[in-house]
């Protein structure tokens, strides 16, 4: 067809689409230009035909700019604005006619920002009254293009005249709360709506099926349906409501959601982990818990459950709390308790003085500050101040930096800095922001901006963003005008150059680190013990730092605090090869600030794919194999000569939004603990560090996991692949290669591999028999050798019975991960109750019967109970896995 043959009046749409086709095809965009040019004049009505035209173009825009539809959508716009008649002022009938056309409908559905605009533009929708644009609106969510709806709603700036809850709630089922987010930005009163919606879904019976009723058609993935839990929900109106400056008192639920956990996190270090003591427990609790009833009632039963019923006693008196709130037992131990116990000494619990040098065996286990007490100078009048300054400023000083602020355990989020410590040699100064009046001295803002912004003295630090972020929010003219930083030193960039050297030494003695080898401690204290020798005592860490006057033990933790980021830096700096250090230290941090910058370019990418870097420091999971585990973390590849590591020496704990990977990395036999979809992420953390586990995660927490339990013992996996991509990726990552035997050597229940083999004719016998006979005629089976079944001879005789007599039963073959398992003795099994020592019964409700005539062999988990036999599901996984698993001739033969 030539160009000739568009000369034609009255053009069809569909042959001029042909044509734009085929020059399209043939890649010649100059005479596609002119052919649009031309083809667009000849057109009767070009605005109807523009939308036959691109509904005719094959394949959907979806986002993608170089597409034939895009590129006559281009043409069109410039060959309109040489052409205004086109479009009169009288279009508007036209333009309410088209609106409801449904090629329009569905162009507009386009997620290519460029197309939509364009096409909108040229149809002059913007224009149209408001109740037909809010009528395709909701005709886009009809068709279940909820968030096409909500981002056309945004363009057309509709948001108000729209029902907040109609469009968001499938936005936000389908985990889309980012496009809520915007729905709602700059317009106050829908910012609030959607907090408060949110919020009135944190309460503890939240059942996301009640929501999904308002939108029946929408269908749901399990890992969206997972994250609308009030655990998720709490998190984004907390942050919600910090963005968009909404006033507490509209988030009732999440504030309690957050009081409660807090309140349970208090209890556990308190009398569970027994890392905090008694003073601070005190201070935080009632912080926490201030006049909220249902709190105190919590408070009451936790202390019943966790410590004692004199302390519950002496906490539901504090608080006044109505007998019928009370168990018996805490309201009978009210009565009994004599007047001198009823009150709890809620100021200086402890009464006698305290030493300014700890005890002996304090001393021995923590780093001590060589400073006598009167080396450490309160400054909380300008008087002070001045005196602090004379010895700070000093030109070509080193300055260590550290600062205190109360904990609010995410009650609310913004912090204020309530004590900076400043350590110079010989002495350490404590700027007290408590202090009346003191804060809002000129003087004070302009002597932190004259030491961060002097070049020429050195500031040390560990971490210091949280500390900057807190100091923005005690003084907001900080914010408006930030602080200019120079001659700064974050120790913690250091800290992460020594994990990523390969030969370590901690005070003088040459040996390899392993960030959480043999140690609880992280983050400056480990730092302190891998230079110093000694950690530092944390316990005062979570004080109520606002509280005056401070402890002589908070005044010893805050002067070490900041004293050792000058040991530790003298430290260094005598000796850096010897901590694989380069001879100038500030050089690390220039040279961090560069890597970070790629890593923000790499993004998902470098997530999916983990670093050396990032894998530096992990636990060792398995002693036999751990050189060869620490070099695998690291991300190096597995040499031809080094054995690869068995599911069974890779120990994971999978974060709860990815229980479908932790299903999968268990059925291969990998040891995995799944979080439930309740458990906060802090619950991952502990369990790593008891337990000697790598995280997987994904998403947001990887951030503040990996902060928690150090870098390389937290593995951040993409949340859009699938669950089975997922445990490829975290097996090649570790190089483990999973055999045929691997599959199904853990109970999929609860995890252990110790296992009970039944005979069909024994599970048959349990079935129908009374329980106070079963298994009284059972013989007691020899104890098969791995893959044997655990027949007895005679049973094995009525095997070749059945089977020359043509019976549907077959006689057990071998187990095909009987390699893997620890078989245990029917000697063990109560046979009267049918019950595992454990306590744990024998799950025989869960076999159909019908099995029994079918399954020659049943395996018990000997810890919960759960019966499992060989069926279609070993098949499965040896499809889906076939890839990395290790099959030898042996294993085909035994699958086959």
């Amino acid at each position: 067809m030539s160009l000739t043959s568009l000369e034609e009046k009255g053009l069809d749409p569909l042959q001029l689409s042909e044509k734009f086709f085929e020059l399209w095809h043939q890649n010649n965009l100059q005479m596609l230009h002119l052919a649009a040019i031309q083809g667009f004049s000849k057109l009767s009505e070009p605005l109807e035909a523009l939308l036959t035209i691109l509904e005719s173009c094959p394949g959907k825009q979806k986002g993608r700019s170089h597409t034939l539809g895009y590129h006559i959508l281009m043409e069109f716009q410039t060959w309109m604005k040489e052409r205004p008649q086109v479009v009169e002022p009288g279009v508007q009938p036209f333009g309410s006619r088209k609106w409801l056309h449904p090629s329009l409908h569905n162009l507009l559905t386009d997620t290519q920002p460029n197309f939509v605009d364009t096409l909108m533009n040229i149809y002059q929708i913007k224009t149209l009254d408001p109740s037909i644009q809010c009528m395709h609106i909701y005709k886009l969510q009809a068709l279940n293009c909820y968030k096409e709806a909500v981002t056309l709603s945004i363009k057309l700036g509709l948001q108000t005249e729209l029902n907040m809850e109609k469009m968001l709630i499938p936005l936000i089922l389908q985990d889309k709360l980012p496009l809520a987010e915007s729905f709602v930005k700059g317009h106050r009163q829908l910012e609030k709506q959607l907090v408060m919606l949110l919020d009135s879904w944190c309460y503890p019976d939240f059942n996301v099926e009640e929501i999904r009723k308002k939108s029946p058609c929408l269908s749901l993935a399990k890992h969206y349906v997972t994250q609308i839990q009030p655990k998720m929900l709490t998190k984004h109106v907390v942050r919600l409501m910090e963005k968009f400056k909404i006033d507490q008192s509209f988030c009732p639920n999440a504030l309690h959601k957050r009081r409660l956990d807090s309140l349970r996190y208090l209890v556990y270090k308190t009398f569970g982990d027994k890392t905090m003591t008694e003073e601070n427990w005190t201070d935080h609790v009632q912080y926490v818990v201030a006049d909220d009833l249902e709190l105190q009632v919590h408070l009451v039963e936790l202390l019943v459950k966790y410590s004692s019923l004199r302390k519950a006693s002496q906490w539901s008196l504090r608080y006044n709390l109505p007998k019928d709130r009370l168990s018996q037992g805490v309201w009978e131990m009210q009565q009994s308790l004599p007047p001198d116990l009823q009150q709890i000494c809620l100021n200086n619990l402890t009464t006698q003085e305290e030493e300014w040098i700890p005890p002996q065996s304090h001393c021995q286990k923590f780093y001590q500050a060589p400073l006598t007490k009167d080396k450490v100078h309160f400054v909380d009048t300008l008087e002070t101040l001045q005196r602090c300054q004379s010895f700070v400023l000093k030109e070509s000083g080193v300055v260590g930096v550290d600062m205190e602020w109360q904990p609010t355990f995410g009650c609310i989020a913004a912090q204020k800095v309530a004590l900076i410590q400043l350590a110079v040699l010989d002495q350490v100064f404590l700027l007290d922001l408590c202090a009346k009046g003191f804060c809002h001295q000129p003087d004070l803002v302009g002597f932190i901006r004259a030491l961060f912004s002097e070049r020429n003295i050195l500031k040390l630090g560990y971490g210091m963003t949280g500390d900057l972020k807190c100091l923005s929010a005690t003084w907001p003219e900080l914010s408006e005008e930030p602080l200019k930083m120079e001659g700064m030193l974050d120790l913690l960039k250091v800290h992460q150059e020594i994990q990523r050297g390969k030969v370590n030494q901690v005070q003088n003695a040459p040996r390899e680190v392993l960030v959480g080898e043999d140690s609880s401690e992280k983050g400056l204290s480990l730092l302190v013990q891998q230079v110093l020798g000694k950690p530092l005592d944390k316990t005062e860490q979570m004080s109520n730092w606002e509280k005056r006057p401070l402890r002589i033990s908070q005044i010893r933790y805050a002067a070490a605090d900041a004293y050792c980021l000058l040991d530790v830096y003298s430290a260094l700096s005598s000796n850096p090869a010897s901590f694989g250090l380069p001879a100038d230290l500030r050089s690390i941090t220039s040279g961090q600030s560069e890597k970070s910058k790629d890593k923000e370019k790499k993004g998902k990418k470098a997530a999916q794919n983990p670093s050396k870097e990032e894998c530096q420091g992990a636990q060792r999971v398995s002693p036999p194999h751990s050189d060869k585990l620490k070099g695998l973390l690291c991300g190096e590849q597995p040499s031809e000569d080094t054995p690869p590591l068995t599911p069974q020496q890779l120990r994971v704990v999978c974060d709860n939004m990815l229980q479908g990977l932790g299903r999968y990395l268990r059925c291969l036999g990998v040891d995995v603990v799944m979080l439930e979809n309740t458990d906060d992420h802090r619950v991952a953390a502990k369990l790593a560090q008891d337990e000697g586990r790598v995280i997987l995660t994904c998403g947001q927490p990887f951030q503040t996991l990996r902060s928690q339990v150090g870098e390389g013992r937290c593995l951040a996996l993409d949340c859009s692949e699938k669950a089975r991509d997922q445990a490829i990726r975290v097996l090649r990552h570790f190089n483990v290669q999973p055999t045929p035997s691997d599959i199904f050597s853990r109970c999929q229940v609860c995890f252990l591999t110790d296992f009970l083999q039944l005979s069909c004719n024994q599970m048959a016998r349990s079935y129908n028999e009374k329980p106070s006979k079963r298994l009284a005629r059972a013989r007691n089976p020899v104890q098969p050798a791995a893959g044997m079944s655990c027949l007895s001879f005679g049973e094995q005789e009525i095997w070749k019975k059945e089977v020359k007599g043509g019976g549907r039963r077959r006689r057990p073959g071998r187990v095909k991960y009987a390699a893997q398992c620890r078989w245990a003795s029917l000697s063990g099994l109560d046979r009267d109750t049918m019950t595992f020592p454990g306590g744990s019964p024998i799950q025989l409700h869960t076999v159909p019967p019908a099995l029994l005539q079918r399954i020659p062999l049943f395996y018990v988990c000997t810890r919960c109970g759960k019966v499992f036999w060989e069926g279609s599901h070993f098949g499965r996984v040896l499809s889906l896995f076939q890839e990395v698993l290790h099959i030898t001739e042996k294993d085909h033969i035994s699958v086959a």
